[in-house]
């Protein structure tokens, strides 16, 4: 059948705002699905007769139904080897803001406060987000920032089997990135922030790349980077991986990850995976 994908995660992470994203990539959509439906959905699906993939968004029920769940999962996974799991995850603190926000009453109750649901939740879906091929945390991201996530993921994945790598440069000082699949860590290489002429610049310019590339250490490192890569490319594709999420981290996450996460990205080409980069901290 066509490719199919099945959106779950936490109340108020964001599963509705994804399907209106994949909705507006041309995707068939089906939000707020009961876990018990999914297979009869599923069955009918097979006879849809077109070519767009299918996302299923399970409902405010998930955690009432979590064993039904999983269940389900694990039967299609093996009969569907092109399916995709996605888990929409953010943290306590951001989920209880929302629903603060929002007034509505949280799906689980947990014997006390939002809080105290949000918990009881996360505990009942965490063999689910185990089982996930892909997380999403949306902890940091607006609406906005939620769909570019999504189209990074989504948006070039209808009609291609081949694995897509997703690389990010990122600052230590500013905290780790919450859904990478592979966090790298830089900070041994010559740091062209103690260099005046080049703390202005970024990662992106020629004279930090010269200068990066001068040492040995760097070039050592991106050989073993490669063949590192070499190695691991196909394993995920073996697996049936069809998206990989790679960090790569400096002190500031200005010049020596944002170098190497455009490295990293000509390495995966040369590998034939399709790349998107991302620069989370180069303007802080």
């Amino acid at each position: 059948m066509t490719d199919l994908t099945i959106v779950a995660g936490l109340s108020g992470a964001g599963r509705s705002s994804l399907a209106g994203v994949l909705e507006d990539l041309g995707w068939f959509v089906i939000d707020n699905m009961p876990p018990a439906l999914v297979p009869k959905v599923v069955e009918l699906g097979e006879g849809r007769g077109e070519d767009s993939p299918m996302a299923l968004v399970i409902g405010r029920e998930i955690a009432l139904a979590h064993e039904e769940l999983r269940s389900t999962i694990e039967n299609l996974k093996a009969q569907l080897p092109g399916l995709t799991l996605v888990f929409l995850d953010a943290s306590d603190e951001t989920l209880l803001q929302r629903y603060e926000g929002t007034k509505r009453r949280h799906p689980v109750t947990g014997g006390g406060g939002v809080l105290e649901s949000v918990h009881a939740e996360r505990e009942l879906l965490a063999g689910i987000k185990d089982m996930a091929d892909i997380v999403i945390d949306s902890t940091d991201l607006t609406v906005h920032q939620l769909r570019e996530r999504v189209v990074e993921v989504f948006g070039n994945l209808s009609g291609s089997s081949k694995m897509r790598a997703i690389i990010s440069s990122f600052g230590y000082k500013y905290g780790l990135p919450r859904d990478s699949d592979l966090v790298l860590d830089c900070r041994f290489l010559p740091n062209p922030h103690w260099d005046p002429l080049l703390r202005p610049l970024s990662g992106l310019d020629a004279p930090v790349r010269d200068y990066l590339l001068e040492s040995e250490i760097t070039r050592h490192y991106l050989e073993e980077l490669r063949r590192f890569l070499e190695f691991l490319v196909p394993q995920f594709e073996r697996d049936g991986r069809s998206y990989l999420s790679i960090s790569i981290g400096c002190t500031g996450g200005r010049h020596r990850s944002v170098f190497l996460a455009e490295e990293l990205s000509s390495l995966l080409r040369d590998l034939s995976l399709s790349t998107t980069i991302r620069h989370r901290d180069i303007d802080r």
